[in-house]
């Protein structure tokens, strides 16, 4: 379990979710002081609190780093990250305009106030912040703070494909890991990325576990959700991602954003010059044959390189058969993606009749005509405001 003491709080030990865990590894609660701020000032997302869990609802565990899960209890203190969320199959919330009670909204480590939730699911865990997390000289930790430096990168981008879905549990995660393993066992070395979404464990470890050879996701980069920021701190996100999976040598990328090509963030994303010059095909994850069809022509609609169909629906022979009929490009159940001739044929390909065409090297051809604010470029990356570490959302 990873836990750190606070000396402010009698020195007692409180366990640390997975978005706080930089907190153990810079050596805070060991080697280095931590103390509380009670100041009536509003929360900010990313800013770290101490809290009481004072009820269990609907997230009995807090999830911890390499995919581990705590057991909650009524009375245990718990380091986590105020956030807002969006899980249409969960929870919609808010950053807390106060330091009042609020509710564990994902089992990641995100303090947040409810909005609205699924019918499935229980009342939200209830938190009482004890106070905000703040460093040996009394200033308040955000996860900003703790974000590791992204290493600037030499050598061009690699070949990057990027799986996209209908919605939350379309089958994303589980599509990409299928393509970092078949890449792996084709020899590639695999960088993976999660680039939106909310601060858990479970999505990154399974991405390592499939063999990647690093993992990054936005709370490495300083970020506990992607829910509601600006559009370009998003696009920092995915260009610092990349950056840093180049600067370690991967020879291909796998990217994921989180949700449905409707969600906000998304929705804005897949449509900048940043994510076109960055991304050289796509995967579309889909629960059923008419939202496959929907996502496969509004992906095309906007002229991005969409190279299959996977996902949920590939569960079902039938809907798979319905989705077949009606687009023309393959549709790969995960199994199939795990196949080295199939994934690394997808990486190289490009959608027939538009999207952004890459030359070997995975360089688009207008890589010099990106936005000031973003764009990834290709022969030197850059550091960026937000830079950072690596490794998110099972145990949401």
């Amino acid at each position: 379990m990873q836990s750190v003491r606070f000396n402010s709080s009698g020195n007692e030990v409180a366990k640390v979710s997975y978005t706080a865990r930089r907190l153990v590894e810079l050596g805070y609660g060991s080697t280095r002081t931590l103390g509380l701020s009670t100041e009536d000032e509003p929360p900010r997302a990313g800013d770290l609190v101490l809290c009481r869990v004072t009820e269990i609802g609907q997230h009995r565990f807090l999830g911890q780093v390499h995919g581990k899960r705590n057991r909650l209890f009524v009375g245990d203190k718990v380091v986590v990250a105020y956030g807002a969320r969006y899980a249409p199959d969960q929870f919609e919330a808010e950053v807390p305009g106060d330091l009042g009670p609020c509710d564990l909204v994902a089992g990641g480590g995100i303090a947040g106030r409810v909005v609205s939730s699924h019918s499935r699911m229980k009342s939200p865990t209830r938190l009482e912040p004890l106070g905000r997390v703040t460093d040996e000289h009394g200033e308040v930790i955000a996860l900003a703070r703790l974000a590791r430096p992204v290493v600037p990168a030499l050598a061009p981008r690699p070949r990057t494909i990027a799986v996209l879905g209908t919605s939350m549990n379309a089958g994303k995660t589980t599509v990409a890991a299928a393509l970092i393993r078949g890449l792996s066992l084709s020899g590639r070395r695999v960088g993976a990325a999660k680039v939106t979404g909310t601060g858990a464990p479970g999505d990154p470890t399974l991405m390592a576990d499939a063999g990647a050879s690093r993992v990054i996701d936005f709370t490495d980069l300083g970020f506990p959700t992607t829910y509601q920021l600006p559009m370009p701190q998003v696009i920092r996100i995915l260009r610092s991602s990349i950056t840093d999976l180049t600067s370690h040598q991967a020879d291909a990328i796998v990217l994921e954003v989180a949700d449905g090509l409707l969600q906000r963030e998304t929705a804005a994303l897949m449509r900048t010059p940043e994510f076109r010059a960055a991304v050289d095909s796509i995967v579309f994850a889909a629960g059923d044959s008419i939202s496959a069809v929907a996502g496969v022509r509004l992906l095309r609609d906007e002229g991005l390189p969409v190279v299959a169909l996977s996902g949920v629906l590939t569960g079902s022979p039938l809907a798979t058969a319905e989705a077949v009929a009606a687009v023309e490009i393959p549709v790969h159940s995960a199994a199939a993606l795990s196949d080295p001739s199939v994934a690394d044929q997808l990486l190289t390909s490009a959608a027939t009749g538009g999207g952004v065409a890459a030359d070997a090297g995975g360089v688009p051809e207008d890589a010099s005509h990106l936005t000031d604010h973003g764009g990834l470029p290709q022969e030197r990356s850059r550091l960026t405001e937000y830079s950072g570490p690596l490794t998110a959302e099972t145990v949401a």
